[in-house]
């Protein structure tokens, strides 16, 4: 059964961050706001979610409330994506050399492939066109004004928006 309320904690990129920086160890609320751009009460409610899946525990230290990580909470989570995965050796047992592997590898001097020289291209310039006189821009048409309409008596409302 996936541990679906640690997953849903962790579903936030801010409570993804909020998580890597609590893992340095204890931090009050006013540094771990000064790592985001949001708001204080934004960050409490962020820290809420962690605490409820029980990710992060708040301890009171004098006028500061600080939380702290347990890592140990995200094994269940750490134990379904590993059944999740298939059965693969660790990097160390597949970096091993093999007994039947040579003892030194001979170095292999690389040949650069011939490369064929470019056949030369002739360049041949075509005469300019003589300019042919253009005919100037038309003026734009002026703009008729529009006959003045008379306003339409529109009921007073209040700034309520009560119609009394």
């Amino acid at each position: 059964m996936p541990p679906i309320a640690i997953l849903v904690a962790l579903a936030d990129p801010t409570r993804c961050r909020l998580i890597e920086l609590l893992r340095d160890g204890p931090q009050p609320v006013h540094v771990l706001a000064a790592a985001f751009k949001i708001s204080r009460p934004a960050i409490s409610r962020h820290l809420r979610v962690l605490k409820q899946s029980g990710l992060i525990s708040e301890n009171k230290f004098g006028r500061e409330n600080r939380y702290a990580l347990h890592p140990k909470k995200l094994a269940p989570v750490q134990r379904w994506l590993g059944n999740l995965l298939p059965d693969t050796p660790a990097p160390t047992e597949a970096l091993r050399v093999s007994k039947t592997a040579p003892a030194e590898v001979q170095p292999v001097q690389a040949i650069p492939a011939p490369v064929a020289a470019p056949e030369p291209v002739a360049v041949v310039s075509e005469p300019t066109p003589t300019p042919v006189a253009a005919k100037p821009p038309k003026a734009a048409k002026a703009i008729k004004p529009s006959k003045a309409t008379t306003p339409v008596d529109t009921p007073a409302i209040s700034q309520m928006g009560f119609d009394f």
